[in-house]
């Protein structure tokens, strides 16, 4: 019985770390989206600005960070963050005490970045999958954000 008993919690141990190992591997691929872009980089960010624009949402700025790089001695491929914002998904956050720990993850940003073999990548967290760790409102804004930015993508991916 007890040999039955320690090959139980034994069996338990190793899959609980088993399982922790799995996650910590595939939690980077399932946290941030990625997707191939059939433009070149200039026309993807700017056909990802005019998508947003058009779905009604604001596009306060867009970093270009590798002239801010290339400035500072540096030699960096073509990569941007373009900063989304919707005022009424905002609005719902941070009217909301409980739901203002978000705050940080706000305006919502979708990267481009051109590789070394000439693809043009277009990369965003999966809000919708973070936003379940957060439940109630959260999940609520968070979810209808993630779907806007994804039919806003959907002018320039296949």
């Amino acid at each position: 019985m007890k040999k039955v008993l320690l090959s139980g919690v034994v069996g338990f141990i190793i899959a609980v770390l088993l399982l922790g190992v799995v996650g910590f591997v595939a939690a980077p691929r399932l946290m941030i989206l990625e997707d191939k872009s059939p433009l070149g980089f200039e026309e993807t960010v700017q056909a990802i600005q005019d998508s947003a624009v058009a779905h009604g949402w604001k596009v306060p700025v867009t970093h270009e960070l590798y002239n801010s790089v290339n400035k500072a001695g540096y030699d960096v491929l073509p990569a941007a963050t373009i900063e989304l914002c919707h005022p009424d998904h905002a609005a719902r956050i941070l009217q909301d005490d409980d739901a203002r720990i978000v705050t940080s993850l706000m305006p919502c940003r979708i990267a481009v970045y051109e590789t070394s073999d000439g693809r043009v990548i277009i990369s965003r967290m999966n809000s919708g999958l973070v936003s379940k760790f957060f439940g109630g409102l959260v999940t609520e804004v968070m979810a209808q954000a993630s779907a806007d930015n994804e039919e806003i993508l959907s002018a320039v991916l296949p």
